[in-house]
């Protein structure tokens, strides 16, 4: 989206600086999103390296490959992408992400396409990528199936989803929402509600639901003596990720 240089405010886009400054600060309020990012991103560009042939040794591997970061907030996994050489749309329904992750790329001589949009718009556009980014955004859907659906219809025959989101027990209550929520204040309280975490089998249920193929699913899994994150194969109760693809 471009806006006449008239419509500027200087003064507007000071303030976003500020907080493009403060998204990004590894040591800021957004700590625990840093922190997980290079577990995200390790599986991320391996699942897309695995599924289109690409060597993650070269310069820009994604070159080529057309990719949509759903819920892309400020822009931390849009950048990385961007690096590694894909052609970039990071989308957010919430209005005020989109000029702090403007701001931030174009610091960064960065260009990715970042949209005040929606899924589903996207879809009813006949926009058409071959990886979707879906990271921690189902569990705040109204209708996970329709949303699914729509990120299904965004994909190219052939193309690769990663979604991950939080599992439904008592350790990720008391983990999402007791730890991170109340005791480490990592989160604003009633960022998540537990009642609309889901279980990794019915998330396989859902994308099998809405026309996609599983394939791969793993466990973010955080060591607090470490102090750092990790995947696993077999430690899915909190937070998880999975791959599918469209057929």
């Amino acid at each position: 989206m471009q806006v006449s240089q008239s419509t500027v405010d200087l003064a507007e886009v000071s303030k976003f600086e500020a907080m493009a400054a403060e998204w990004w600060d590894p040591n800021g309020k957004f700590k625990p999103l840093h922190m997980l990012n290079p577990c995200r991103l390790d599986y991320i560009t391996r699942q897309i390296a695995g599924e289109f042939g690409r060597d993650l040794t070269g310069a820009k591997p994604f070159d080529g490959l057309r990719l949509l970061d759903i819920g892309c907030g400020g822009g931390l996994l849009s950048e990385p992408m961007a690096r590694l050489g894909a052609d970039v749309v990071g989308a957010d329904a919430a209005a005020g992400n989109i000029p702090v992750a403007q701001v931030h790329a174009e610091q960064s001589g960065l260009n990715i396409d970042y949209r005040n949009t929606t899924a589903e718009s996207l879809a009813e556009a006949g926009e058409q990528f071959d990886v979707v980014l879906n990271m921690e955004v189902v569990e705040h859907v109204a209708d996970p199936l329709a949303y699914l659906t729509a990120c299904h219809d965004l994909l190219r025959p052939g193309g690769l989803h990663i979604c991950s989101t939080i599992n439904r027990n008592p350790k990720s209550f008391a983990v999402a929402i007791v730890g991170a929520e109340v005791v480490m204040r990592w989160l604003p309280r009633g960022t998540h509600d537990w009642r609309k975490f889901i279980t990794p089998d019915e998330l396989f249920d859902l994308l099998s639901r809405a026309g996609l193929t599983p394939v791969d699913r793993k466990g973010f899994v955080f060591n607090p003596i470490t102090w750092s994150w990790s995947l696993s194969d077999r430690d899915l109760s909190v937070n998880y990720v999975t791959a599918s693809l469209r057929p």
